[in-house]
């Protein structure tokens, strides 16, 4: 009880943070799981899980986040946090970037959330500062001085969800499957979702959404107003390419 009184409180408060990096520049050849092209790769030394690719030719200006975890479905431990952190820093250093993109190369998952594996292992007093991390993190991302877009496509749970919320657009396929399934495990959403959800969807869904931790397909997804566009399953990226190379263009012509 005294948890779902906490929850309803923090629906209308937020924090925000800003973290910093020098992440290193090298070349290389990147297959998408949609397409195949070459990029200028961004990698953050923090992580090996967090990647930021600058596309090149008529794509110059677009910068893309690709999430690459398979093995714990993209969830985000200290690692990839720190990882996460590095790379939007870095789009806010540089003066090439127009407009990112948030994806994962991982088939059928953005992000299943928080690593509750490596959580169980903190202190009370470590899994504090890994939350304020994770929120400031988020925080960071929707301060980031460009558009961008989340890509999802499959599981966006907990914090995968959160991260796409922080995004200034949402674009899923029919195959996604989004929720803050939090209270389940007795625990609210920590890393913005009861501010940025109420935003987008009102308050009386969002608490809907929250209080009972079920998950909503795509279509229903774009009904609620949670995402901007959802399209056939496998297609989000396309849309979500052709989306950033449309602001792109616009921003080239200023």
């Amino acid at each position: 009880m005294c948890a779902l009184r906490a929850l309803t409180r923090s629906v209308c408060n937020s924090s925000s943070y800003v973290k910093t990096s020098k992440p290193y520049l090298i070349l290389n050849l990147i297959t998408h799981q949609h397409q195949t092209r070459r990029n200028l790769i961004l990698e953050s030394s923090a992580s090996e899980f967090v990647k930021l690719h600058k596309l090149t030719g008529p794509d110059s200006g677009i910068v893309e986040i690709s999430l690459d975890r398979p093995q714990a479905k993209n969830a985000i431990g200290k690692e990839m946090l720190r990882g996460l952190s590095h790379a939007f820093e870095l789009i806010n250093q540089k003066s090439y970037a127009n407009v990112a993109m948030i994806s994962s190369s991982v088939p059928g998952v953005f992000c299943a959330g928080a690593d509750l594996k490596e959580r169980r292992t903190m202190s009370q007093s470590e899994t504090k500062i890994f939350v304020n991390y994770l929120r400031s993190t988020f925080s960071s991302l929707e301060a980031v001085n460009v558009p961008t877009i989340a890509v999802i496509e499959g599981v966006a749970l907990g914090g995968g969800l959160e991260m796409a919320l922080a995004c200034d657009i949402r674009i899923c396929g029919e195959n996604a499957l989004m929720g803050l399934p939090e209270t389940g495990l007795a625990i609210i959403p920590g890393a913005g979702g009861t501010q940025r959800l109420p935003r987008l969807v009102g308050k009386a869904i969002a608490k809907d959404i929250i209080f009972t931790g079920r998950k909503i397909d795509g279509k229903e997804a774009l009904s609620l107003g949670l995402v901007n566009y959802c399209v056939p399953a496998g297609e989000a990226y396309s849309k979500a390419l052709a989306i950033a190379q449309d602001i792109n263009q616009k921003l080239l012509n200023f």
